[in-house]
């Protein structure tokens, strides 16, 4: 299952022929495992390669100097660390491990060779990059005009969706392994202020959060309360199906 979630995942954008699915598995090479809350990849270095998350959660993060993070973005299965990131010269964030992860590289050369090769997988890379600055966009929406309850419910149901076009959800029901503290450093919050908003979204029926996973209860509620208009994920079909 794990070695096809970056095929879900692009085919969420585009079609992608067997053809296609071989040369991006062939491309991916083999994988490793990376410990919770070790870095993927730090901020300074060179990346000579585009970073795959095959199984787990990761995270792009900025550190201050007296040592409060923020999480800019969330890298779930399926996720590319940004597609075009060989590019650079230096890294200007940290990419750190969550939870434990089980991670591919595609070498710059290989990532080129295959964008070369099929207009398909060069579609599907362009628009899954778009997709990640638009959820970038979005997401600073939620730090300058959402309440907190706000933020936190547009935050479960992006995630959910997420999780659903690369068929890990299970009816309303997601994995959830984010802590208090990560979410906090997501929305910008304490995670005493994260404690509330969790007990507030409960005691109004719209969501459930024990043992590592997220239940929607009601979820045109949750994306109501939330202001969540899924289109700006910009996939080509509806999560779930």
């Amino acid at each position: 299952m794990t070695a096809n979630l970056l095929a879900l995942k692009l085919q969420s954008f585009a079609r992608l022929s067997d053809v296609d699915q071989l040369w991006l598995k062939e491309a991916l090479g083999q994988s490793r495992q990376v410990a919770a809350h070790a870095d993927l990849v730090d901020q300074g270095q060179d990346p000579h390669a585009v970073n795959v998350i095959l199984d787990g959660w990761a995270c792009r993060s900025r550190l201050l100097a007296d040592g409060r993070r923020q999480i800019v973005a969330l890298m779930l299965p399926g996720d590319l660390c940004d597609p075009h990131i060989f590019l650079l010269d230096r890294m200007d964030h940290t990419i750190g491990a969550l939870t434990p992860l089980t991670v591919a590289q595609i070498p710059g050369p290989a990532f080129q060779s295959l964008v070369e090769r099929s207009a398909s997988l060069a579609y599907a890379f362009r628009r899954e990059g778009l997709s990640a600055i638009a959820i970038q966009r979005e997401w600073t929406v939620s730090l300058g005009r959402r309440s907190g309850i706000e933020r936190l419910a547009h935050l479960f149901c992006e995630l959910y969706w997420r999780l659903a076009a690369v068929g890990l959800t299970d009816g309303g029901s997601c994995p959830f392994p984010l802590t208090q503290n990560d979410l906090a450093d997501v929305l910008g919050q304490t995670s005493v202020h994260i404690n509330r908003t969790l007990q507030e979204l409960r005691s109004m029926g719209l969501v459930a959060l024990r043992g590592r996973r997220l239940t929607i209860h009601d979820q045109t509620g949750l994306a109501e309360l939330a202001y969540f208009d899924p289109v700006y994920l910009h996939f080509t079909q509806k999560a779930g199906q």
